[in-house]
């Protein structure tokens, strides 16, 4: 029943979605599958990351526009909350499921926008520019408040995939400059902003002996962090009997 379920969303999804980013929607659906099965270990992450946005947001002066870098499956975004205090806001991503399409729509949220758009910077470092990722976000009115949620670290893992696959086509440090270019253009922002992003990876065993550990950010540091906690993004018996794996997750605002 499950995979009849993802085949139809993957099929809702494929006409709404433009010809460049249609080979991201399985890997969409894929993460739609696994936030199911993963649900309540998932549970207390998802809140977190709210929670962190909610914590950015309460102080705003002005509450005109909000862009959401990386909305995904909006699980991990309070966008009711966003949707009531915003005059407008924005989603951006590179897919927007058909279910993700249709959730304003049901909630008659008129006031959410969505935007089909590749955030990482790889294309402009590949012809030979400086990556400025973030700089549409110079182009958006009235903006008070910019969120990138859990999108960095997929930055990070796109680029490194595409760079593995054409090498010597890149520079050395691909990586490494794309995700400081996403950071610098969050830090470069005439807006308030909050970054919630995964770090480090961990793969544990049953004896919670740790087998397996990496930088995320590839040695890049991130802003100072006002709160952390660990996301179970494969709990055990998720992609093994035998062992877990773990992130660690980081909030700054």
């Amino acid at each position: 029943m499950l995979m009849i379920t993802e085949a139809l969303l993957y099929a809702a999804t494929f006409p709404l979605t433009g010809k460049a980013h249609r080979k991201f929607i399985r890997s969409s659906v894929n993460l739609w599958s696994r936030a199911g099965r993963c649900a309540r270990d998932w549970a207390e992450h998802e809140e977190m990351s709210r929670n962190a946005i909610r914590a950015a947001t309460a102080g705003l002066g002005q509450k005109r526009t909000a862009v959401v870098l990386g909305s995904g499956l909006l699980r991990d975004v309070p966008i009711k909350e966003l949707a009531k205090d915003f005059d407008t806001v924005v989603l951006v991503d590179l897919v927007h499921l058909a279910s993700v399409r249709l959730w304003p729509a049901v909630k008659g949220y008129r006031n959410v926008r969505l935007i089909e758009r590749d955030l990482s910077g790889y294309d402009d470092l590949a012809a030979g520019r400086e990556p400025e990722p973030l700089s549409f976000l110079r182009n958006v009115p009235y903006l008070d408040f910019v969120v990138s949620a859990n999108l960095l670290s997929q930055i990070g893992r796109g680029a490194k995939r595409r760079h593995e696959a054409e090498a010597g086509r890149m520079p050395e440090d691909t990586v490494e400059r794309l995700i400081a270019a996403h950071l610098a253009g969050l830090s470069g922002l005439s807006c308030p902003s909050c970054l919630v992003t995964d770090i480090a990876y961990a793969v544990i065993d049953r004896n919670g002996k740790t087998h397996e550990e990496a930088d995320l950010l590839h040695g890049v540091s991130p802003p100072p962090v006002n709160a952390t906690w660990t996301w179970p993004v494969a709990p055990l018996g998720e992609e093994s009997k035998d062992y877990r794996i773990e992130h660690k997750v980081i909030a700054a605002w």
